[in-house]
C-alpha cells in the first residue's frame, strides 16, 4: 500500500489528504495512562476481525514513500523482529480470547523482503488467529523481491492476493519517481505470480509523475492490463516531508486530475468496476462491494482491526492505536530497534480514542470515500440518527452537496459524484473534526 498522506494540507486543492483511515496517524498522542490490551479489548465485537502483520523491512527506499519502514537490515534483524513479533502475538490473543478473523494481510515495508524460511515462519504467526480455518490472506510485494522461492512458500500457505507495486511502467518515469527499476524485471516479476496461480494480483500505478503524460501514462495503463490483474490501484503522486521527492515544489493539480479520468474512463471502458477514487476491480461473484478485501466478512466502517508489528495500528470502536510513528531513517530504526528489546507490549503507546461524534465521522468518511456510498439504513440503525441530520456533519454535507460533489441525497444512499469521487481527497479531509484537524497541523514530521 502506498501510504501517500501526511499532514493536514491547506487550501483548495484536490489532493489534500489521501484517507484510507480516520483519523490519520499523525493525530495519534501518547497515551496516557497507557491502557491493558485485556481492558481495551473487552466488550468489543471479535466476530469478524482483520489481521494485519507489518514488515518494515524495504531493499530501497522509493521517492515517494513515506511509510514506516527502513532499507536494509543488518545480520539478525530480521529473525529478531520475528521473534519479537510472535511475542507480540502471543500477548494479543490473549488478551482477545475468543475471536474470529475474516481477512489478513502482510505489509510493510515490502514483506518479501524477508526470505522464504521467514516468509514461512510469519505464516506461522499469522496462522494462530485462524483457529477456525484459512482466512484470505493479501500479501504486499515488489518486483524485486517476488522471487519464485519467496512466492512458492506465499502460495503453499494460503495466499489469496498478491499486490505488487509497480508505479510505472516505463523506466525512465520510474526513475523520476525515486524508484529505479527496469520493465524486464517487472515482467518478470508478474510472470512468476501469475504461473503459480494466486487468485487475485493487483498492480499499483503513480500518476503525477514529473515527466509523465496522458500519452506515456496510456502505455502504463496498456502494459498493466495486458496481464488482466484482478484489481488495479491507481494513485496521484504526493510530495510529502522527509520522502526523496520532498525538496521539489511542484504544481500538478490540473495535470493528475487530467490523468486520473483517464485512467478511470479507460479502467471502466475495459470492464472494470470503480470502488473508490484509487480502487478499481475486474467483477467478481460473491465480492463484498463493503468490504473492499475480496469477499470477505470484514467491513472497514463497523469491525475492528488487530495490528501486529512496529509500523502496524490497531482499531476498536473507541480506541486506535499503534506504536510511534516516523519518516526519517534515523527514527524508524530506533523505533524498530525499540521494539525488538521490548518485553512489554501488554499497552498501546500512542493512539486516539473516539467518542461518539468520532465514531459517527469515521463511519460517515469510510463509507462515502467508497463508489457505493453510505448506506442510511445502516447508519440509523447503528447511530439512532440520519447522517445528514446530525448537528456534527450536516453543514459539511451541505457544502458537498453545493459544489455538486454529491450525486445521490436520497432516502436509501449517500453518494458521491463522479466529481465528488475524483476529489476524494479533498472530501474527506473536509469531513474531519477540527480536533482531529487540529492534532494533524501541530504534528511535527520527524
Amino acid at each position: 500500500m502506498i501510504d501517500d498522506g501526511g499532514t493536514y494540507p491547506r487550501g483548495d486543492s484536490p489532493y489534500q489528504q489521501y484517507v484510507y483511515a480516520y483519523p490519520h496517524k499523525t493525530a495519534y498522542r501518547p497515551l496516557t495512562p497507557a491502557p491493558r490490551l485485556h481492558d481495551v479489548w473487552a466488550g468489543e465485537d471479535r466476530s469478524a476481525l482483520a489481521l494485519y502483520l507489518h514488515i518494515p523491512f524495504c531493499e530501497m527506499r522509493c521517492g515517494f514513500c513515506n511509510l514506516f519502514t527502513r532499507t536494509g537490515a543488518p545480520a539478525g534483524l530480521t529473525g529478531a523482529y520475528l521473534d519479537a513479533l510472535e511475542r507480540q502475538a502471543t500477548r494479543v490473543a490473549d488478551a482477545l480470547g475468543e475471536a474470529t478473523f475474516a481477512t489478513a494481510a502482510f505489509g510493510g515495508g515490502t514483506p518479501t523482503y524477508l526470505t522464504a524460511g521467514e516468509l514461512d515462519r510469519l505464516c506461522d504467526i499469522g496462522a494462530r488467529f485462524a483457529a477456525s480455518g484459512t482466512i484470505p490472506l493479501g500479501v504486499e510485494t515488489s518486483p524485486a523481491t517476488a522471487t519464485i522461492d519467496r512466492l512458492a512458500v506465499l502460495r503453499e500457505r494460503g495466499t489469496t492476493r498478491v499486490s505488487i507495486g509497480v508505479q510505472s511502467f516505463l523506466d525512465d518515469e520510474a526513475r523520476a519517481a525515486g524508484r529505479p527499476q527496469k520493465r524486464a524485471d517487472v515482467d518478470a516479476a508478474l510472470g512468476r505470480i501469475r504461473a503459480l496461480g494466486f487468485p487475485t494480483l493487483n498492480i499499483d500505478l503513480i500518476y503525477g509523475i514529473g515527466g509523465q503524460t496522458a500519452a506515456s501514462w496510456r502505455r502504463s495503463l496498456a502494459a498493466a492490463l495486458a496481464w488482466r490483474p484482478e484489481e488495479l490501484y491507481l494513485y496521484p503522486l504526493y510530495v510529502r516531508p522527509l520522502t526523496g521527492l520532498s525538496r521539489r515544489d511542484l504544481d500538478w493539480d490540473d495535470q493528475r486530475l487530467q490523468l486520473y479520468r483517464q485512467g478511470r474512463d479507460h479502467l471502466l471502458a475495459e470492464g472494470y468496476e470503480q470502488v473508490s477514487m484509487r480502487m478499481f476491480r475486474l467483477p467478481t461473484d460473491g465480492f463484498d462491494s463493503d468490504a473492499g478485501t475480496g469477499g470477505t466478512r470484514y467491513c472497514c466502517q463497523t469491525d475492528a482491526m488487530v495490528g501486529l508489528g512496529c509500523g502496524a495500528r490497531s482499531y476498536t470502536s473507541a480506541l486506535h492505536y499503534s506504536f510511534e510513528y516516523a519518516v526519517g531513517a534515523r527514527q524508524v530504526r530506533a523505533i524498530i530497534d525499540d521494539y525488538v528489546r521490548a518485553t512489554d507490549v501488554d499497552r498501546p503507546r500512542v493512539g486516539f480514542a473516539l467518542d461518539d461524534d468520532e465514531r459517527r465521522r469515521r463511519h460517515l468518511v469510510q463509507s462515502l470515500l467508497q463508489a457505493d456510498g453510505l448506506d442510511r439504513a445502516a447508519y440509523r440503525a447503528r447511530f439512532g440518527t440520519a447522517a445528514d441530520a446530525a448537528l456534527d456533519t450536516s453543514a459539511e454535507l451541505t457544502g458537498l452537496a453545493a459544489r455538486g460533489w454529491l450525486a445521490e441525497h436520497g432516502p436509501s444512499t449517500l453518494r458521491l459524484s463522479a466529481e465528488g469521487l475524483a476529489r476524494s481527497d479533498a472530501v474527506g479531509p473536509a469531513l474531519f473534526s477540527p480536533r482531529v484537524r487540529a492534532l494533524m497541523t501541530d504534528h511535527v514530521p520527524r
